[in-house]
């Protein structure tokens, strides 16, 4: 769901994403495909300061809700496995590598999560806080009451490209 005043963001299309994953795979020898084509957030504004997050090294961990990704018929990420994040307008930042995922209730959230997640100054109260709105917004949208207990996909990565 897009806040009122707020674009969503773009998608890249498919010779924007064939020619960064082309470079790539040339750069490190990758031979899998993105398991992942996706932004951090659901505006523009949102997904560019997420993105130079990761870029800029705070930003290791994300998450979101098990129903979008069952509303969209995709499988969470997977640990070894790469995905492509993207800038607000549609174009490739960089990809990440999966190194641990934990699927659980939004309760169940730590401060070395929203440490790692590298947002607003890192500590728990403001990750429930945005997290807990973002998540209502979600669950809006998808039809689903929001609770305290709704299925997250708690995900760490390493920023592998560009590096």
């Amino acid at each position: 769901m897009t806040p009122p005043g707020s674009a969503a963001p773009a998608a890249p299309t498919q010779e924007q994403l064939a020619a960064f994953w082309g470079d790539f795979t040339a750069a490190t020898g990758a031979v899998d495909e993105p398991q992942e084509v996706f932004c951090f957030g659901d505006t523009v504004e949102m997904a560019d300061g997420l993105a130079r997050l990761v870029l800029e090294g705070p930003k290791r961990a994300t998450a979101g809700l098990l129903a979008d990704y069952e509303d969209e018929g995709t499988d969470p990420p997977a640990v070894g496995r790469h995905s492509v994040f993207h800038w607000g307008d549609g174009r490739p930042a960089g990809v990440i590598l999966t190194t641990d995922v934990r699927v659980g209730p939004l309760s169940s959230v730590d401060a070395r999560f929203a440490w790692d997640e590298g947002e607003g100054d890192r500590t728990l109260a403001y990750w429930v806080d945005v997290h807990e709105r973002f998540f209502r917004g979600r669950c809006q949208a998808l039809g689903l009451e929001f609770r305290s207990d709704v299925t997250v996909v708690f995900e760490r990565f390493d920023l592998v490209w560009p590096v």
